[in-house]
């Protein structure tokens, strides 16, 4: 595919177990899904860039309380909120990323306040937010943050460490949300944003913001956004493992990404996904794990939403 647009994205590969997942609960992840692919077409059909796109559809997922991002974050094991976010554009590899914030209302802004006002890539803390409130971004109370099904996990996770039976279940481990995109004039771009792992240690920073390992565009090759155990993608450099493929050994979108996932990253013990668009357009959304909220626009084509 060539001259179009290609927008993909995800809720992360957190997802419930499908035979615990109920039909009003399934369309409520869906009307979220197409709701976020909605804000970010907009801007494609109307010749808008693929790093506006990417940044709108995140923001609109970050704003779901369904998903692990912003409004819905998971809480630490200090019941607090500690959020990553990361954007980057393929035109010239120019990146930002926040790590351990709370008060912005979307951290992905926050991420691109820092790549287009600061020398920087990588801010964390107070310090990120220093640059939000400059940037005149809106910031929330912490009780905007709250769900009362993320405190829940919480208590619950707590409850089954102190017992000695804490479990692998994926939607406990990890969830993120993530967007990238082709635009109709061949610019591709990443963004993700995530509240972590419910219960995490204070100060635990996954893979989100590391440039390279969950997040990475180039235009030469490919733009992704990753979602899963996020100790797992930092130790494979997972984006830019599949971007490598992609560019240096002229893998297909298809092989490259799903060979990642499905083979290296299933090798170490680690589970996920991740979405990825390729520079002629062509779009991966695989994943090792029971299910990833997803969805995708393609120009000319119907949005299309998928869980398992």
């Amino acid at each position: 595919m060539t001259g179009g647009y290609t927008l993909v994205i995800h809720g992360g590969a957190g997802v419930l177990p499908r035979d615990a997942m109920q039909p009003e609960a399934e369309a409520r992840y869906h009307a979220a899904l197409d709701r976020a692919l909605a804000a970010g077409e907009a801007l494609l059909t109307a010749d808008g860039n693929a790093l506006d796109a990417v940044e709108a559809a995140v923001c609109a997922l970050e704003d779901e309380p369904l998903f692990n991002a912003g409004r819905g974050a998971v809480f630490t094991r200090d019941g607090r909120h500690e959020m990553d976010a990361a954007i980057m554009d393929g035109r010239d590899r120019i990146a930002g990323a926040v790590a351990g914030i709370c008060g912005p209302r979307n951290p992905i802004r926050v991420a691109r306040a820092v790549m287009q006002r600061t020398e920087h890539v990588l801010m964390i803390g107070e310090g990120a937010q220093a640059v939000a409130t400059e940037a005149g971004l809106p910031f929330e109370e912490d009780t905007y943050f709250f769900t009362q099904a993320r405190w829940n996990s919480l208590q619950e996770t707590l409850e089954m460490e102190r017992a000695g039976r804490l479990d692998d279940d994926p939607s406990r481990r990890h969830g993120t949300v993530g967007a990238v995109a082709r635009d109709r004039h061949g610019a591709l771009a990443a963004a993700t944003s995530t509240g972590g792992m419910t219960a995490k240690r204070t100060g635990r920073v996954g893979d989100t913001p590391v440039i390279g390992a969950g997040t990475f565009a180039d235009n030469r090759s490919c733009a992704v956004s990753a979602t899963g155990d996020g100790e797992a993608f930092l130790r494979l450099a997972v984006a830019h493992e599949i971007e490598a493929r992609v560019r240096l050994l002229s893998a297909s979108l298809d092989d490259a990404a799903g060979g990642v996932v499905h083979d290296d990253l299933t090798a170490i013990g680690g589970s996920g996904g991740l979405i990825a668009v390729a520079a002629d357009g062509s779009f991966a959304a695989p994943f090792n794990c029971e299910g990833m909220y997803r969805g995708w626009s393609v120009e000319n084509g119907e949005r299309e939403t998928h869980i398992y």
